[in-house]
């Protein structure tokens, strides 16, 4: 026999249903485990809880719902023969106090079926980036949330700090992945593209024994842009143990300069002096001003009158023969033999008279 065969598993195999003859005398000890709800939950609860009891009881499981306290518990009993429907049980409720409805709850009480509960809430530090990351996994109207359910088979439920999956093992341990790696600012686009090929190479009997990494895409982070450096650079000075020296004072400068040995009178003199110097500096200023004003201003060349261009000279006999020729064209107009026969009958009367 060929040992790939051997370590394949058959298409449709099903592992054989746990029942009672397999432990026809029970369990030794009661189990219990027991969780809290929001009180948004409560209503809900109270509504579904019959048919949580009703598929519980099938598996000799015993639900209690406090509404007081606000608690969810499940306990085996005396008839209970599945040592693990106490587990489905308490991933059941669990589910139902994260918003999870009882239409998809029930399908973990099946044996191919399991359940995750992922915490994001810790992954990221700000809020605001977490709400972002987390609307980025929902995608525009639920449609990325939608893909990763076709393609994993699993039902997901993003509620408040925590996303609940349900489904098959295969599909929760992607589900798990391409959530972590949205919290990390790696868009679940990335995953999705990945799953979808894997999803094309299942159906190959022949790649089934091979390695898929050459079918696979290999996304590379793109490094960002270096950060501009600024037109100012703050340039450290270099370190002194020393103080720095004290400012002068007034006293110091008039020691320096011998001034604080002067006289009143001589000390005043000299202020009115430096006053006098600064008076006149001013005042000659504001004379310069006044007398811009009286400064003509610069007047700009006359330009040279331009020649007329004599390149382009009049030509007087053809302007007269256009006129000639512009008469003979006029209506009604004697051609010219006419005209010279009609003035010489005029000047004969003009003689006879």
């Amino acid at each position: 026999v060929d040992e790939s065969e051997l370590l394949t598993v058959p298409d449709g195999w099903k592992e054989p249903a746990f029942t009672r003859e397999d432990n026809p005398k029970g369990l030794l000890e009661e189990s219990s485990f027991a969780t809290l709800f929001p009180k948004y939950r409560e209503a809900y609860l109270k509504e579904c809880w019959p048919l949580v009891q009703k598929a519980l009881g099938e598996h000799y499981v015993n639900a209690a719902l406090d509404l007081i306290e606000g608690s969810m518990t499940v306990t085996t009993t005396k008839k209970t023969f599945d040592p693990y429907a106490i587990i489905r049980a308490r991933d059941l409720i669990k589910l139902l106090a994260r918003s999870v409805p009882f239409e998809q709850v029930f399908r973990i009480l099946q044996d191919d079926v399991a359940c995750d509960i992922i915490k994001i809430g810790s992954l990221v530090r700000k809020r605001e980036t977490f709400i972002k990351r987390r609307a980025r996994l929902l995608g525009p109207k639920g449609s990325t949330l939608k893909a990763l359910e076709l393609l994993t088979n699993c039902y997901i439920m993003v509620q408040g700090n925590t996303v609940s999956a349900l489904g098959p093992f295969s599909g929760l341990k992607e589900v798990r992945k391409v959530v972590l790696d949205t919290m990390k600012n790696i868009h679940p686009i990335y995953n999705i593209k990945t799953l979808m090929i894997k999803r094309e190479l299942a159906k190959d009997p022949e790649l089934r024994t091979q390695s898929w990494e050459r079918f696979l895409p290999k996304f590379k982070r793109k490094n960002l842009k270096k950060r501009k450096e600024p037109k100012k650079k703050n340039t450290k000075k270099e370190y002194t143990p020393f103080p720095p020296p004290q400012p002068e004072s007034q006293i110091d400068k008039e020691l320096a300069s011998g001034e604080y040995f002067l006289k009143e009178r001589q000390k005043k003199r000299k202020q009115m002096e430096e006053i006098k110097a600064k008076q006149a500096d001013a005042l000659k200023r504001r004379q310069e001003e006044r007398n811009k004003a009286f400064i003509p201003p610069k007047e700009k060349p006359v330009g040279k009158t331009k020649k007329a261009s004599t390149e382009k000279k009049i030509d007087i006999e053809a302007i007269k023969q256009k006129v000639k020729n512009a008469k003979k064209k006029k209506l009604g107009a004697l051609p010219e033999e006419e005209v010279k026969l009609k003035m010489a009958a005029d000047e004969k009367k003009k003689k006879k008279k």
